[in-house]
């Protein structure tokens, strides 16, 4: 399955470097999103290097999924497309 890249977890004052907030091609619900928790993700930088994470939880109600990467992630992430296994 792939995904897309929308935006850092963060709140108000705070943004988490690690962690992304997914949006997958065909879930557009929170009980479909909450299946897919513990799956992992990959994205593939343009220097070709993998960086793996898992999926830990739905975010929101429109089937977006929040993944723990295992380091902090560029601001070229954003808008490019994921591996969901």
């Amino acid at each position: 399955m792939k995904g897309v890249i929308i935006n850092y977890k963060r709140g108000v004052t705070t943004q988490t470097n690690n962690q992304m907030i997914v949006l997958p091609e065909t879930v557009d619900s929170r009980e479909k999103a909450e299946k897919l928790v513990g799956k992992t993700v990959t994205w593939t930088s343009p220097a070709k290097r993998d960086i793996k994470g898992e999926v830990r939880s739905a975010h929101g109600k429109k089937g977006a999924i929040r993944v723990l990467f295992e380091k902090g992630m560029p601001g070229q992430a954003i808008g490019t497309g994921v591996a969901i296994n």
